[in-house]
């Protein structure tokens, strides 16, 4: 299924007008096209910027802040503060720097063979023994109903029948 980020919307006039820059103009799309299928560089400048469009990655936007915080009642003095923030900022961001430089090409060909082998295992194993199931289920379905209709309802109808007379009193002694 197609994202609406892909959708091009056309503005089209139907006035009757003879000039040909009209009719360029009528015509126009009100949105650019998608980065991967703009040959301009700036689209694609503005795709490397955006690396988190669809926000899967918000609960990891942690500053400072989030994390240290002193009440009005304790307080450090001003330079440590300032300090410990710039400590914490420099430390985190040069941390994931590092950490990405060593992992990430790592990572993300194991991310592309693991999803690759469950795209594989999906369309070659399990959606075809899904069709099997759905072509095969309205015998099995009769057979499961012919089953129940003579062997199980009647027991659960007698189970019913035998504790249908069974009355409980409670009382309070």
């Amino acid at each position: 299924m197609m994202s609406d980020e892909y959708l091009v919307e056309c503005k089209i006039d139907d006035d009757d007008d003879d000039d040909s820059d009209e009719e360029v103009k009528k015509i126009q799309p009100s949105l650019a096209p998608p980065p991967q299928f703009s040959s301009s560089s700036q689209a694609s400048l503005t795709h490397i910027e955006t690396r988190d469009p669809y926000g899967v990655n918000n609960h990891l936007k942690v500053e400072f802040s989030d994390v240290l915080a002193e009440p009005p009642s304790t307080r450090s003095y001003d330079r440590v503060w300032v300090y410990s923030g710039i400590g914490f900022e420099s430390a985190r961001l040069w941390s994931y720097r590092c950490l990405t430089a060593v992992c990430a090409v790592p990572v993300s060909c194991l991310s592309g063979c693991l999803f690759a082998l469950l795209a594989c295992f999906h369309i070659w194993c399990v959606m075809p023994c899904i069709q099997v199931c759905h072509t095969c289920l309205p015998c099995v379905r009769s057979l499961w109903m012919s089953v129940v209709n003579i062997f199980i309802a009647p027991l659960c109808t007698s189970a019913a029948r035998c504790c249908g007379g069974v009355y409980v009193l409670v009382s309070k002694e």
